[in-house]
């Protein structure tokens, strides 16, 4: 979408009827809008898929697939669920709407249409897909710019990935809500994003950090936080960007924070961090068996500083079934 208005938007109107979709058509045309039109669901389902629909008008009841299934499949894909869609119908059973409401509707029409009610939803929806798509961008560009960070050092390749993948198969075998897996997804990205004030000379070493080199390193779990804070979205995102170096013991940094004080999130992200450091090669040593590295690990437990249930979960995942493919990684 160009703008937050409305005029360079692209709609999309799907009737079986082309006296209804030429009337909706005229009507989007005459206020600037693009108009794109579908005689059949499976015509407007094709259409939002190509990506160039900033907004749906569906009638209900179209042959094949009906608006419900239309409204219900656009929700259901990651690419298309923000896509606005607007079910025009002349039913009027209380369960009609219900169902628009379980397939993802955000707004309903009743024909015959009122021009001012249409032009009004329209514009309202509109608006609110604008700012969704600028939070859109602006993780992209918290996104792009974690990446950035990995891919200075070779040996860090492919190491967010592996963290958000890892992180939410073990929330979907702890039962975890929607929201904290959506948060883990992105944590494992952008989890190490304020090593981006990190020098590359400390980023980078092949030895041992100095005294004053692990000060500035340990800063960059605040300033990763400062970074994402302005977006209220990454809420659940901003406790494990700060806290991924706690230890349970409360050894941790940079608030020393002990046992239940860490959330559960950053608990499974310290746990897939570890590991995978453990497991892919670095300039100074070798990768090690996943079993050698779940060793190290659980000893590491028992002195007290990782989440032994987290573990044995983990553990029993990687250790069940074939394993992500290990690439390399990087300093913690």
């Amino acid at each position: 979408m160009s703008d937050s208005g409305n005029n360079k938007a692209t709609i999309l109107v799907a009737d079986d009827a082309d006296a209804n979709r030429d009337l909706l058509s005229v009507l989007l045309l005459g206020e600037g809008y693009n108009v794109i039109s579908a005689a059949d669901g499976e015509q407007a389902l094709r259409a939002v898929q190509e990506g160039s629909v900033d907004l749906a008008l569906l009638d209900v009841m179209m042959p094949g697939k009906t608006g419900f299934a239309v409204c219900q499949a656009i929700k259901s894909q990651p690419n298309t669920r923000f896509v606005p869609v607007i079910l025009v119908t002349g039913l009027t059973s209380s369960d009609d709407r219900v169902l628009g409401i379980k397939c993802g509707a955000d707004d309903f029409l009743s024909k015959p249409v009122n021009r001012h009610e249409l032009l009004a939803r329209v514009h309202s929806l509109l608006r609110l897909k604008h700012f969704t798509d600028e939070l859109e961008n602006a993780e992209m560009v918290l996104f792009s710019l974690a990446l950035s960070i990995e891919a200075k050092d070779p040996s860090t390749q492919g190491h967010c990935d592996r963290l958000s993948k890892y992180c939410v198969a073990i929330a979907e075998r702890l039962g975890l809500s929607e929201e904290l897996k959506v948060a883990l997804r992105r944590s494992g990205i952008v989890h190490d994003i304020g090593k981006i004030a990190v020098p590359e000379d400390i980023l980078l070493k092949r030895g041992p950090l100095t005294d004053e080199e692990w000060a500035i390193m340990k800063q960059h779990p605040v300033i990763g936080e400062r970074i994402c804070s302005p977006l209220k979205s990454f809420r659940l995102v901003l406790p494990v960007i700060r806290h991924h170096h706690e230890k349970m013991d409360g050894s941790g940094y940079p608030d020393g924070l002990k046992g239940e004080q860490i959330p559960i999130t950053v608990r499974i992200l310290q746990i897939v961090d570890i590991y995978d450091a453990l497991t892919t090669e670095r300039p100074y040593r070798k990768s090690l068996p996943p079993e050698e590295a779940f060793s190290i690990m659980r000893a590491e437990a028992e002195r007290g500083w990782w989440d032994a249930s987290v573990l044995d979960e983990f553990e029993a995942m990687v250790l069940g079934c074939a394993p992500l493919q290990p690439a390399r990684s990087g300093r913690e």
